[in-house]
């Protein structure tokens, strides 16, 4: 943590300074009451004769003093809120970056629930931990070590009393941290799980309600609220018990200093001021001993959490950057050698054994029956993933020696599921291409086949989606997906059975304006209509992993038994939507 913290931390050491400033005049007024008691109140040393010009001029100087204490006191937060803010943005900015960096297979390890927690409560331990070193640690050595000091300096009796009390305090808060810490890191896994749960449920709220699983949504949600409760109530109940068990020994400290104070006074050992200060630091001493169990419980909290997001911090990218910035003579090429693939984690091979040349400028359908590898084949090209064995090559040169930047600006892609944010429609499809003009956005939203529907819009494209893109239908968030692809124009564009939602119409005119616009651009897609693929110059079935075999849509119809069966599914609907 100090790499973040060492940037701001003059700001701690300003904020302690004025810390030890304000604790200072906390810690002289109890001194100066004594003697407004004895002087001034009960003339101790003038033959009982009260002093009231010395009750004012000592009682202007303890309104001083707390003036002083209090301009000390929020100069300390604000130099601790400018520490804190900017270590804690600093984590939280450079935690985000670190999960843009993470492959596919990490962030599904991590869970969405858990990286939401991460870098947002777990930010806010932290920050809280810090603000506990910066102020709380000054403060409450200060308070306990001052008021012990200042005990010892006006009675040692009354030191002494404090001294022996003291170690006992220390330990009933020793005993319930010592209980409380292992229940931290639970509690956040926990909340992980309230957060994994619910960004689920309201992202899916609409199959939710499709299926009328709402009770069932309920109980789910309220099992996991009320596992993280229990622990929770765990740790509240220690808390609870530790409280009282210091201020009972202090309290009893207290009593002890009365009793031997009373005698004292009888004896003219000690005057009534002196007790009443007594009383005082004692009360202080309290306060900085229950400062320090909250300061406790901040650093066993902002400890625990510190761990969770050092788990993100020192995470490094499985598919790393190769040393090719990516400037080839060959443009838009795509090979498979003998590419055998399974996803992290698992043996089972979704790919095997593929070996697939793809020429620029051509244009390539990829076919198979669910589960075949359609999807994990393409991502191989950007580079999602890595291959098990062999080898992907772009343009001649593998992949993996490519920089990841370079790489995927050579490939432009839409899939199946179009993700939308919750900016403008035209802000979306300049997600493609962060300088497009406004000329190139209506046009690549043209040949998507998407600038009517944007244009019938009352603020056309500058209507805000909303999230998820849940006000678009599926096919408008499709063309508005493919819009964004367009714009790129990219060597090689692959469409991941992102059409499937349009009528065959619109995708025909989508199609034959591609062409139109981009006929020198590599084309791959995926489709599992007939229709979708009939104009591609090559078709490739994949069965089972492996590719069962390619041609155009004659020669697989005359020779293909998986080309044949999907054909002869779809013939009467096809047949008749395609005429």
């Amino acid at each position: 943590m100090w790499h973040y913290i060492k940037r701001y931390v003059h700001f701690m050491v300003i904020a302690a300074l004025f810390m030890v400033c304000e604790v200072l005049m906390d810690l002289l007024q109890p001194a100066i009451l004594s003697r407004i008691v004895d002087d001034g109140v009960l003339g101790v040393n003038t033959g009982g004769v009260g002093d009231m010009h010395l009750i004012w001029t000592l009682g202007a100087a303890m309104i001083g003093l707390v003036i002083l204490g209090g301009f000390g006191g929020s100069m300390s937060t604000v130099f601790t809120h400018l520490a804190c803010q900017n270590v804690c943005n600093q984590i939280r900015k450079d935690s985000f970056q670190t999960i843009m960096t993470l492959s596919f297979p990490q962030v599904d390890r991590f869970g969405t629930g858990s990286l939401v927690t991460r870098v947002t409560n777990d930010v806010t331990q932290v920050q809280q931990l810090v603000s506990s070193f910066c102020r709380g640690l000054v403060r409450t050595c200060c308070l306990t070590f001052g008021s012990i000091y200042f005990l010892f300096r006006l009675n040692r009796s009354f030191g002494f009393i404090i001294l022996c009390a003291f170690p006992f305090m220390v330990g009933v808060m020793a005993l319930c941290l010592w209980r409380a810490a292992p229940l931290f890191p639970r509690l956040q896994a926990e909340l992980d799980q309230v957060n994994a749960i619910l960004q689920e449920d309201v992202s899916g709220i609409r199959i939710i309600k499709a299926c009328v699983q709402e009770a069932w949504e309920k109980i789910r949600f309220g099992k996991a609220n009320d596992a993280q409760i229990r622990t929770q109530l765990r740790t509240l109940v220690l808390f609870a018990f530790m409280n009282p068990a210091t201020n009972a020994l202090m309290y009893l400290a207290v009593v002890m200093m009365l009793w031997t104070g009373a005698g004292q006074v009888r004896s003219g050992l000690t005057t009534p001021g002196a007790v009443m200060a007594a009383i005082t630091y004692s009360t202080t001493l309290l306060n900085g001993i229950n400062m320090l169990l909250m300061m406790f419980q901040n650093i066993t909290k902002g400890n625990a959490s510190w761990k969770r997001i050092r788990e993100i911090l020192d995470s490094r990218p499985e598919i790393a950057d190769g040393p090719f910035d990516g400037e080839t003579e060959i443009r838009g090429k795509v090979e498979f050698r003998d590419v055998s693939f399974a996803f992290p984690g698992t043996e089972q091979e979704i790919l095997r054994h593929i070996d697939l040349t793809v020429s620029p400028g051509e244009t390539v359908a990829v076919m198979g029956a669910t589960g075949s590898g359609k999807t994990a084949l393409v991502s191989l090209i950007p580079r999602f993933y890595d291959v098990t064995e062999g080898s992907v090559l772009v343009d001649g040169v593998d992949v993996r020696e490519y920089a990841q930047k370079p790489l995927r600006g050579k490939i432009a892609m839409a899939m199946q599921k179009a993700e939308l944010f919750s900016v403008a429609i035209g802000e979306n499809i300049r997600w493609g291409k962060l300088e497009a003009s406004e000329e190139e956005i209506r046009a690549a939203a043209d040949i998507a086949q998407a600038g009517d529907f944007i244009r019938s819009t009352e603020e056309g494209f500058e209507t805000v989606v909303a999230q998820r893109g849940m006000s678009l239908s599926g096919g408008q968030k499709q063309r508005v997906s493919v819009a964004r692809a367009v714009l790129r124009e990219a060597e090689i564009l692959i469409f991941d059975d992102s059409t499937s939602a349009l009528d065959l119409k619109t995708e025909a005119n989508l199609n034959a304006a591609l062409r139109a616009a981009r006929p020198e651009q590599t084309k791959i897609i995926v489709a599992q209509r007939v229709a979708s693929v009939l104009g591609a110059d090559r078709i490739v079935i994949l069965e089972h992993g492996r590719i069962a075999d390619s041609g155009t849509h004659q020669e697989l119809l005359s020779r293909c038994p998986a080309y044949q069966e999907i054909y002869y599914s779809q013939m009467g609907e096809g047949e008749t939507k395609v005429g």
